[in-house]
């Protein structure tokens, strides 16, 4: 009370590192209102999305129905592309949730928070935004000032992008893989501050280096081998640059760390070989590591500028900021690094980080835009410590010029995008291609206002950003704009947005896969005639045979004895292929473009029919 009387809002602003209590309990309301809105708002409000989902979702219901936590099954046949981490994860949320929505999203979202929160707690306690640091720097007020900054941009900016968003809110691996090397890195960093010139007697390590461990070892499990080679080329190259890479190696202490990370790690992988023999290694570390690398895997190809691509649009629009970022570094200087204090290192860790990874995948032949996901934690921190220098250092010399000039052209491209998303954001409806699943979806997006609404926020960020450049002390607030500017784009467009998606192409399959877990006979099998959807399976929780046409149908029953019905979903034309007459099936349910019959197995053995 004492506290408010004497201090105002203004007054607070301006000495808030004076009181770390208060700012803290503002910055963890803050973060976690972010936090709920961009993460766990509506998570399970919407159904599964096809393609990979669902494959994931009955992959682990599968897991708790059969009580084969080893192998994961989806639709009677072994999956084996990625580890057990994440189906035993929602498996464990099935459990405790029951079989929905929230229990397949929530490991990712939880992994995300997890990520944003050491992020956090790292930036706090080393986020120094200095050009240069001395040991005098290290307690002053403007540091304890750019680390408050530091810590609160840099959580917002992880959290504030829709690639982050799209994949936190997702039931699949990525995020995992995500925060497992996110965390692994950021617990190393805090073991090479704490532990500097320091070897601890005995076999464990240092409680930050164990951390480091941990974290890469959930790296594995959730995606594989992956897991350990990203985090371990990053800290390779890091104490390469820095020169230091016998002391740390030592400190760090690698082999009792290797040791903990195998009996982690091992025994799933000796399990799953036990049970499978060469088929899984073939499969899971030939099919989905090596030649992934080394080949086109399923058609995902790309230009080697696609991640330039991916990176722009998905870290939008803290991306158009980060050549600047980088170049403040002035990584080509590497003996003033080295000459640094290792806690001043965050930023060049964050650099190397994220070229690392980016280069890596670069490389790799298959490509998709969720391998650069874990980069996404180092993009942050270079964002945030650049912009946490714009606003704490005067704006007047004998602040260097270079850095305004770096603000002048990080703002203008800040505003020049904001007018032009929000262009294409408006026009969105007209501009989208057809889609088979849901023909309606531009209609209905139109009708819904939310293009306009979505255009609106950016137009005038575009418009607020590109005022602010005016002026020296303005153009330092463009990145507070930004961020309410996209807090207010994924409260009333993004979220709205993904409940007409749902609406028009998620909803209908869904309701006819709960409709024939309903009505199914006993001996009745489920096919789908057109078109593969995982979703169904997960729905129904049926067993479904997939038929790319009708007439591969029949004659891959034409072989079989079996019950006297089946049921088929499929679009109505697929259905026609068939050459029914109307005595040999009946329409149960149409939904959106399609339909659930119920057909005479006669009807599709009969010679009539083509």
């Amino acid at each position: 009370m004492i506290w408010r009387k004497q201090f105002g809002l203004r007054q607070w602003w301006q000495h808030f590192e004076k009181f770390p209590r208060h700012t803290g309990g503002f910055m963890a309301l803050a973060l976690g209102l972010i936090c709920t809105m961009a993460l766990l708002w509506r998570l399970g409000s919407i159904g599964l999305i096809d393609e990979t989902e669902p494959l994931f979702a009955e992959a682990s219901r599968q897991m708790v129905a059969t009580g084969d936590w080893v192998t994961p099954y989806f639709n009677g046949e072994t999956r084996f592309d990625k580890p057990p981490l994440v189906y035993w994860l929602m498996a464990l949320g099935y459990l405790v949730l029951g079989v929905n929505e929230w229990a397949v999203r929530l490991p990712s979202a939880l992994g995300a928070i997890a990520l944003i929160i050491l992020l956090f707690f790292t930036l706090r306690r080393y986020g120094y935004a200095l050009p240069r640091i001395t040991q005098e720097d290290l307690q002053s007020r403007l540091s304890q000032r750019q680390r408050w900054l530091a810590a609160g941009l840099g959580a917002a900016i992880l959290t504030l992008n829709l690639q982050f968003i799209v994949w936190a809110r997702t039931g699949v691996s990525d995020m995992l893989l995500c925060a497992g090397i996110g965390l692994s890195l950021l617990w190393f960093f805090w073991g090479y501050v704490e532990d500097e010139g320091e070897v601890r007697p005995g076999f464990w390590p240092r409680p930050a280096y164990l951390g480091c461990y941990l974290a890469m070892a959930g790296a594995v499990l959730a995606k594989g081998p992956v897991g350990i080679v990203i985090p371990g080329l990053v800290i390779l190259s890091f104490l390469a640059y820095m020169g230091n890479l016998k002391t740390v190696w030592q400190e760090a202490k690698v082999w009792s760390g290797a040791v903990i990370f195998a009996v982690l790690t091992i025994p799933w992988y000796v399990l799953v070989i036990l049970a499978h023999g060469q088929t899984y290694i073939d499969d899971f570390f030939g099919y989905h590591n090596v030649d992934r690398f080394t080949q086109v895997v399923n058609n995902h190809s790309g230009p080697w500028y696609f991640y330039f691509l991916v990176v722009a649009v998905g870290f939008f629009p803290w991306s158009l900021g980060l050549p600047v970022a980088m170049a403040r570094l002035r990584f080509w200087g590497r003996s003033p690094w080295q000459a640094q204090p290792r806690r001043a290192h965050l930023g060049i860790l964050a650099l190397i980080w994220f070229g690392v990874i980016f280069l890596f995948f670069t490389i790799a032949v298959t490509k998709l835009p969720s391998y650069t996901l874990p980069l996404l934690p180092a993009a942050a921190i270079l964002i945030a410590l650049f912009w946490t220098q714009a606003l704490t250092l005067p704006p007047t010399p004998p602040r260097r010029w270079n850095h305004s000039l770096g603000e002048w052209l990080t703002g203008t491209a800040h505003g020049v995008l904001a007018l032009i998303a929000g262009g294409v954001w408006w026009i969105l409806p007209w501009i989208l291609g057809p889609d088979s699943a849901a023909p309606n979806f531009p209609a209905v997006l139109m009708a819904s206002g939310l293009p306009a609404i979505g255009g609106l926020i950016w137009l005038i960020t575009g418009i607020v950003t590109l005022i602010l450049l005016g002026k020296n002390t303005t153009r330092r607030w463009i990145v507070v704009v930004n961020l309410l500017a996209f807090c207010c784009f994924v409260s009333f467009v993004v979220v709205p947005t993904l409940n007409i998606v749902d609406q028009e192409r998620q909803q209908p399959l869904r309701e006819l896969s709960l409709l024939a877990q309903r009505v199914k006979e006993p001996t009745e099998e489920l096919l789908m005639i057109g078109f593969m959807k995982p979703s169904v399976a997960f729905y129904s929780q049926r067993p479904i045979r997939f038929f790319s046409h009708g007439p591969h149908a029949v004659q891959a029953l034409q072989q079989e004895v079996g019950a006297s019905t089946l049921l088929v979903i499929s679009h109505p034309e697929a259905m026609r292929e068939l050459g029914l007459i109307p005595e040999d099936y009946q329409v149960l349910r149409q939904s959106g473009a399609y339909q659930l019959t119920r057909v005479q197995r006669g009807g599709m053995m009969d010679p009539r029919n083509p």
